[in-house]
């Protein structure tokens, strides 16, 4: 992706292009530089078999940070890092329900065998990682005090190895999740790597004029009295310098780069106080962190390559499926559902990141539109995969859902509806037709009152429970620019991996009800799975979520209430 010389960046696009650079920073770590020593016998740890031995260290000695014109002031990507050995550092965070709070364990692995130590009750609250983590002290030159802060560390972030003999690759997810419906997380460092701690807290940026500036950073007490982290405190050295939008310099980014940032998770580049999303950090509202791409219009098999045939790839944006004879436009091989092979359990999750809109995002002028994001995820414990497959010159894909033993071996398929081709600006790709409905229901949840879209370009956007049977932590499609095909593809594979959830935005067309002409009053979203049932699941108990909202104002002046559901206020 190129970086524009004539375009001058937008204070948004700065945003998005430094919450893809923290993913990436470290990716490459080899050398680390402690910048200050250790109090004497502070935190000692030994190297007890399964016990990870941490300290934080800082990549380098000074950094620069950019302001750019209209921002309220900088990011702390300080190049601080928690060095992990001797032993992985693990986390399972997760929930039995929505009724119930956020339990977080660590993880002691020696050899084969595992011991779970439970965190405080009430330390994490939610799946963004280690509230409250690192502190940082900034001094002016004159060495005043000008500003503090404590950051939220996720062991996902950005990491990497610090000697040559660490494992090449992380088994560990990429990012935190931030959907306020997750379940289940896995939080994870390996042994011999280390991962960013620095404080990026998008809805808070520090006030920091063009100077030099001393940091120092440390590990709050708490963490180091938990996990035995010496008391180290790097000191760097920190040159923040303005840069200005008036000339182009360079700074702009190109379409092509806005465009694959605003296809990731089905809507639009996050916007400022959202903090990504309504208190969450990557992406538009209700998105985890992107998943690092290579090529946005090469294809690769990558997670379900392992399991599920050779694919070919196709610089289009399709794909061939495994097991289909070349230039062949239906399935071959066996045909139907074997009655033991394991299978997907669509769930849908409450609506969320509810607003009245007028004239919005190809809605109609004058009207008022109720507004929402909502998901379906796979609980497994197989992944969904399904197939589009064209006639030339037809208007519509057949498809089919496939089916895969213990092993891996493709065992089956079964026929699994249409795909079409949407057009529309803000999809442009192809949607399987029977993946998820939405209705508005009435107060008493006996008549619909509205209908919504019926159909989905199916990605793997938010990580919603990594603690269910097979889930899979580094899911191949992770946004629209790579999963769903281009208009002149042949055939298409769609995949919604265990573990992970499909979010549509408020902020992509259709995903909102017309309310002009209803009373105000309470009233119910229904999020509806595989509303056709042409998907076989391993059950369907739990395809439908309600989510309560009560509409009020004046026409022009809508408003909407929405009661938090159990311990989650997501409204």
């Amino acid at each position: 992706m190129a970086l524009a010389d004539e375009e001058p960046m937008t204070s948004q696009e700065h945003r998005s292009r430094l919450k893809r650079s923290a993913l990436a920073t470290g990716a490459a770590l080899t050398v680390v530089v402690a910048a200050a020593a250790a109090a004497p016998n502070a935190g000692a740890q030994s190297a007890t078999p399964g016990t990870p031995k941490l300290k934080l260290i800082a990549a380098s000695k000074s950094v620069t940070l950019d302001r750019y014109e209209g921002e309220p002031g900088v990011y702390l990507d300080l190049g601080t890092y928690l060095q992990v050995d001797n032993a992985p550092f693990e986390f399972k965070v997760n929930r039995k329900s929505y009724k119930d709070p956020v339990v977080a364990q660590q993880i002691l692995r020696n050899g084969t065998r595992t011991q779970v130590k439970k965190l405080p009750a009430g330390l994490v609250k939610d799946f963004s990682g280690l509230p409250g983590f690192l502190e940082v002290s900034i001094k002016n030159s004159a060495g005043r005090e000008v500003a503090k802060s404590k950051g939220t560390y996720c062991p996902n972030n950005a990491a990497g190895r610090i000697r040559p003999d660490a494992s090449a690759t992380s088994k560990y997810p990429e990012s935190c999740p931030t959907n306020p419906w997750t379940l289940g997380s896995v939080w994870g460092v390996e042994k011999g790597w280390a991962s960013n701690t620095s404080t990026m807290d998008y809805d808070h940026p520090v006030n920091l004029p063009a100077g030099t500036y001393t940091a120092k950073a440390s590990v709050a007490k708490k963490y180091r009295d938990l996990f035995g982290i010496p008391n180290d405190t790097p000191t760097i050295k920190v040159t923040v310098r303005e840069i200005r939008n008036d000339n182009g310099g360079g700074e702009g980014v190109s379409g092509s780069m806005s465009s694959a940032m605003s296809h990731h998770n089905h809507g639009g580049a996050s916007t400022p106080g959202m903090n990504g999303h309504a208190g969450h950090h990557y992406g538009p509202r209700g998105a985890d962190a992107p998943t690092p791409g290579a090529l946005s219009h090469a294809l690769e098999q990558r997670g379900l390559a392992h399991h599920m045939g050779d694919g070919r790839d196709h610089t289009d944006g399709s794909r061939i499926a495994p097991a289909l004879k070349a230039n062949a436009n239906r399935p071959t091989g066996r045909a139907g559902v074997p009655a033991d092979v394991p299978k997907p359990d669509l769930r849908s999750l409450p609506a969320w990141d509810i607003s009245i809109t007028d004239g919005e995002d190809g809605d109609v002028a004058g009207k008022d539109y109720l507004a929402f994001s909502a998901n379906v995820w796979n609980a497994g414990p197989a992944p969904l995969v399904v197939d589009g497959f064209r006639k030339p010159g037809a208007e519509l894909m057949d498809s089919y859902q496939y089916y895969y033993d213990a092993k891996g071996k493709q065992v089956g398929y079964s026929p699994a509806g249409t795909m079409e081709w949407d057009p529309r600006v803000g999809h442009e790709h192809w949607h399987f037709t029977d993946f998820a409905s939405y209705q508005l229901l009435s107060a008493d949840q006996t008549r619909r009152v509205r209908s919504g879209k019926e159909a989905f370009c199916l990605a793997n956007t938010d990580a919603v429970d990594y603690t269910v049977k097979n889930a899979n932590w580094h899911p191949y499609n992770t946004d629209l620019s790579t999963a769903c095909g281009s208009q002149n593809a042949i055939s298409v594979r769609e995949v919604l991996d265990v573990g992970s959830g499909d979010t549509y935005t408020q902020y992509r067309p259709g995903q909102s009800f017309d309310i002009t002409d209803l009373p105000n009053g309470t009233y119910y979203i229904k999020v509806i799975a595989n509303p056709a049932k042409r998907l076989q699941e391993t059950s369907l108990k739990n395809n439908v979520s309600l989510r309560k909202v009560i509409l009020g104002g004046t026409p022009g002046a809508r408003t909407v209430k929405v009661p938090p559901v159990d311990l989650v206020n997501a409204p």
